[in-house]
C-alpha cells in the first residue's frame, strides 16, 4: 500500500474503536489497520486508562483515516465534511440510509450520522448538471428541496 501523505484524524470523546468499525461495515473495500492503547506514561496529561483504546487507523475504499479517542473536549461540526460520490440512486440510498441511521437528516445531501459526522451523498452527475448553464438554475431549485437526492428528479429538471 502507497503511504498517504494526508490522513483525517477524527477526535472522539471515547467511541473511536466503535465508530471505526462502523465505517468499515458501511464502505466497501474498508479495513481496520490497527489499534494503539493509551499507557500509564503520561496519564497526569492524558488522564486515560492504561489499556483503553488511544487509535485506530483504518481505511475507507482505500482512503485512510485515524479516530482518536482524545476526550470531550472537542467536538464534531458541519464546518467539515466527507463527500460520497455515488453514480446510482441505489448507491445514494445504500450510504443514507446507513449512514443517517441514528444520526439526522439534513438538506441537499448532507447528513449527520450517530457519531456527529457530517456526510454529503452526492450523484456524481449532479456536477455536470450544475455545469450546464441552460440547467444549472432548474437543477438548483429542484435540490434545493430535497434532502436525499433524487437523480430521476435532478435530471428532469
Amino acid at each position: 500500500m502507497a503511504r498517504q501523505d494526508i490522513t483525517p484524524c477524527l477526535w472522539f470523546d471515547n467511541r473511536a474503536e466503535e465508530a471505526a468499525n462502523f465505517y468499515t461495515s458501511v464502505f466497501k473495500n474498508s479495513k481496520i489497520i490497527n489499534v494503539t492503547h493509551y499507557t500509564k506514561e503520561g496519564f497526569e496529561i492524558h488522564g486515560r486508562k492504561p489499556g483503553s483504546v488511544m487509535t485506530v487507523n483504518f481505511q475507507l475504499n482505500g482512503q485512510p483515516f485515524t479516530a482518536l479517542n482524545g476526550g470531550p473536549l472537542f467536538k464534531f461540526n458541519e464546518a467539515i465534511s466527507f463527500q460520497v460520490l455515488c453514480d446510482t440512486q441505489q448507491e445514494i440510498d445504500y450510504y443514507w440510509t446507513r449512514l443517517t441511521a441514528g444520526g439526522e437528516e439534513g438538506q441537499c445531501g448532507w447528513l449527520k450520522d450517530k457519531f456527529g459526522i457530517s456526510w454529503q451523498i452526492v450523484p456524481v452527475l449532479l456536477s455536470k448538471l450544475l455545469s450546464d448553464p441552460s440547467r444549472a438554475e432548474r437543477v438548483t431549485r429542484a435540490f434545493l428541496q430535497m434532502k436525499k437526492f433524487d437523480i430521476e428528479k435532478l435530471k428532469q429538471a
